[in-house]
């Protein structure tokens, strides 16, 4: 049985300015309308932030039992340089809470505005898109034979796998503990650091040099300490991730996926992804492990259907390549935060390519 109940998904992609904003000056987008009624909205961007430069993205709601405006929470503040890169807590009032990169809503969200403001001289943000999703609170059992719960399309059904670096988050304990712990927690980064290097992009040798000496993968090191969040002392923030990808010519932002048929699409098109999900080992056959929160990169499907991943948290990089069955890995992906079992991340996905590399069709409006 697939044990989940597809939250509504609404994702919007802003068209940003062209000119890099002035310090102090801010850009408001539009209104938007969510067309439900919303329970979380997580904001992604990408942005050129040059030294002594930062930016801050906030949001702000209309809840559906008041016509006015709440107060603007601060959904992170970036620099590439990392002066500042947090998240801010202790935001929380009766409209909302901010949870690290997550608008969490206290009253249900039917329309929102995003603004950046820049701080220091030329941050050009070259891209902005907000996801707004009715997340279940609980997990609902669908009667359905395995996979008919989610949105299913029509693909085809041949064996495709894209040849994207293998790094394991392991080779990496110890490295630079004051990031997150060190590798052991690197999942993130690494999962970026391989996408990265499939599309031929990272960091120099100038960059990757001042990771030290004897580093099996550099570019994962560089990567934590790209996207670290200093508030939440973490390397997990959703668009901070994202962010740093930007940062290196590609095109990101966070969305919410329906099924493992979309993504097939986006394999397909050649674009690996990124997908967040947690699980109890015995939930995810060949996994050999459990996890409160976890992301891996999608690289394929095999003929039957099952999903190819690279998986940062094997031991090696010889052992990063898994493949976990269909429903199962579908199951722990999709299913809601805090549900059943250890809970899952209702679908989310980064997804970062090249800005010339087209997107496929999407079928449900989320990206």
């Amino acid at each position: 049985m697939l044990t989940v109940d597809l939250a509504p998904v609404a994702f919007t992609r802003f068209a940003v300015p062209g000119e890099a904003l002035r310090g102090g000056e801010a850009w408001t987008g539009e209104e938007r309308a969510v067309g439900f009624a919303a329970t979380q909205l997580v904001p992604s961007w990408t942005a050129r932030t040059p030294a002594g430069c930062w930016i801050e993205v906030e949001l702000r709601v209309r809840t559906a039992e008041r016509p006015s405006w709440s107060k603007w929470y601060v959904m992170g503040r970036w620099s590439e340089h990392g002066d500042p890169r947090t998240s801010v807590p202790g935001q929380g009032d009766g409209d909302g809470d901010v949870a690290v990169d997550t608008f969490v809503a206290r009253r249900p969200v039917v329309a929102y505005q995003v603004r950046v403001t820049a701080h220091g001289e030329g941050a050009l943000l070259t891209g902005l898109g907000v996801l707004a999703s009715a997340v279940p609170p609980r997990p609902v059992t669908t009667g359905r034979p395995s996979g008919g719960g989610a949105v299913e399309l029509d693909v085809p059904r041949h064996a495709v796998e894209l040849d994207v670096p293998r790094h394991s988050q392991h080779a990496h304990a110890g490295h630079h503990p004051h990031l997150d712990g060190g590798g052991a927690n690197w999942c993130s980064p690494a999962s970026v650091a391989m996408v990265l290097g499939f599309w031929g992009r990272g960091p120099g040798p100038d960059e990757l040099a001042l990771m030290g000496d004897d580093d099996p993968a550099p570019a994962v090191d560089h990567a934590a300490a790209g996207v670290y969040d200093h508030s939440y002392q973490g390397t997990g923030n959703w668009p901070f991730n994202v962010a740093y990808a930007g940062r290196y010519g590609l095109s990101g932002f966070v969305t919410r996926l329906r099924s493992a048929a979309e993504l097939e699409l986006f394999a397909r098109a050649g674009i690996p992804l990124v997908a967040s999900l947690s699980f109890k080992a015995a939930e995810l056959p060949g996994s050999c492990y459990s996890t409160n929160g976890h992301l891996l990169v999608v690289t394929g499907v095999t003929a039957g259907g099952d999903v190819v991943v690279n998986d940062p948290a094997a031991p090696d990089d010889a052992g990063v390549r898994r493949v976990y069955p269909r429903a199962a890995f579908e199951n722990v992906w999709l299913r809601s935060p805090g549900s059943g079992g250890s809970g899952g991340s209702g679908g989310i996905v980064y997804v970062l390519h090249p800005p010339d590399v087209s997107l496929p069709d999407s079928p449900d409006g989320n990206w």
